[in-house]
C-alpha cells in the first residue's frame, strides 16, 4: 500500500482523535482539572483516562500540575496548545447541536464576553470575512502529491526499466 497523503488534520487525529481525548479537552477547558472530576464528566474507565492525560501532557497540549503532595494528587491544565483547540471544540459543539440534536434542548448554550450567545464562525485573518467552502483553493505543499492525490510516477521504458528516453549504450 502506498503512504496516505501527508496531512497536518491526520497528524492531530492521531493525538486528539482517540477516544475520550477531546473530551478530556472539553472538561480542563471548562475548568475541571482534577482527575476525579474528568472521570465523572466523561465517563471514560479509570485506566484509559490515565493513558489519554498521559499523551495529551507529553505532546503539550495539557500541563500537569501538583496540587497534593500527601497523598500525591494533580491538576490537568490546558498549555497554550491545548487552548488553540478550543475553537475545534465550540465549532463541533456548534455542528453537533445543529445536525445531531434535532429539536431537543442543547446541552449547553457558551457565552461570550459580549453577553450574547456565541455562534462560532471561521473567518479569514487577512479579510475578516466568514469562510466558506466554496471560497477556498487547496495548494499541497508537499512534493509530488496534488489535490487528488500522488502524481503518477513517469513512465518507465518495458526494456530497461528506466525513465522513458534514448537507450542506454553499454
Amino acid at each position: 500500500m502506498k503512504d496516505p497523503r501527508p496531512c497536518s488534520i491526520a497528524n492531530a487525529l492521531a493525538l486528539v482523535g482517540e477516544k475520550y481525548s477531546l473530551l478530556v479537552l472539553r472538561e480542563v477547558c471548562l475548568g475541571n482539572e482534577r482527575f476525579d472530576q474528568l472521570v465523572r464528566n466523561i465517563g471514560a474507565p479509570r485506566d484509559v483516562l490515565a493513558t489519554r492525560l498521559r499523551r495529551l501532557v507529553e505532546a503539550g497540549v495539557l500541563e500537569k500540575v501538583t496540587y497534593s503532595e500527601r497523598p500525591q494528587r494533580f491538576l490537568y491544565r490546558p498549555t497554550a496548545a491545548g487552548l488553540e483547540l478550543e475553537p475545534v471544540l465550540m465549532t463541533l459543539m456548534a455542528w453537533g447541536d445543529r445536525h445531531l440534536r434535532g429539536d431537543r434542548e442543547r446541552p449547553m448554550v457558551l457565552e461570550h464576553a459580549c453577553g450574547h450567545e456565541l455562534v462560532p464562525v471561521v473567518t479569514c485573518s487577512a479579510c475578516g470575512d466568514a469562510v466558506h467552502h466554496d471560497d477556498l483553493t487547496a495548494h499541497p505543499q508537499t512534493p509530488g502529491w496534488t489535490t487528488t492525490g500522488p502524481m503518477p510516477a513517469p513512465p518507465t521504458s518495458p526494456r530497461t526499466h528506466s525513465p522513458v528516453g534514448p537507450p542506454t549504450v553499454p
